[in-house]
């Protein structure tokens, strides 16, 4: 039984680093955008797309790992409606992570360059960044509904069953 709670610990420690990194990585990004000073936002971006490597994509990978391995030890089916709802929304999670973490290096680049070169952000950086912002929010809702969903473990009952 040991090495179950050594795996729900980094489970739960990866999860705790998915949505710290990706909360404070959007509110330090979003901030500097809103402030408009080019060199804060190319030193900022720059710092969360390490972040995104260093920690983020890490625990996308430990999170499955370690929750199936979890799930097979206690004899949990996956398609346990609370599990697989978890499952449709994390799969959601990275279908807006993935085009994020693109947006991130492009406005990376496009900022470093700006600041360079003393120029202004283009519109490009603009559409990129609106695009960013609304694919932040699926993504951080889900999030909150699987940590309720692991927590609560919820028995659906469906009419006709």
């Amino acid at each position: 039984m040991e090495s179950y709670f050594l795996v729900k610990w980094l489970h739960v420690l990866s999860s705790t680093l998915l949505f710290g990194t990706g909360l404070g990585t959007a509110f330090f990004m979003w901030m500097a955008h809103r402030r408009g000073d080019v060199g804060a936002i190319a030193v900022t971006t720059r710092h969360v797309v390490l972040a995104d490597w260093l920690f983020t994509t890490p625990a996308v990978i430990i999170q499955p790992a370690t929750g199936f391995w979890m799930l097979s030890r206690l004899g949990i089916d996956w398609t346990q409606p609370w599990v697989a709802l978890s499952l449709v929304l994390y799969l959601l999670t990275g279908l807006c992570w993935l085009p994020v973490v693109w947006i991130q290096l492009r406005v990376r680049d496009i900022a470093a360059l700006a600041a360079t070169s003393g120029q202004s952000l283009p519109p490009r950086y603009h559409r990129l960044m609106r695009w960013w912002f609304t694919l932040g929010w699926p993504a951080f809702l889900s999030v909150l509904v699987i940590f309720w969903l692991m927590l609560r473990k919820p028995i659906f009952v469906f009419p006709g069953t």
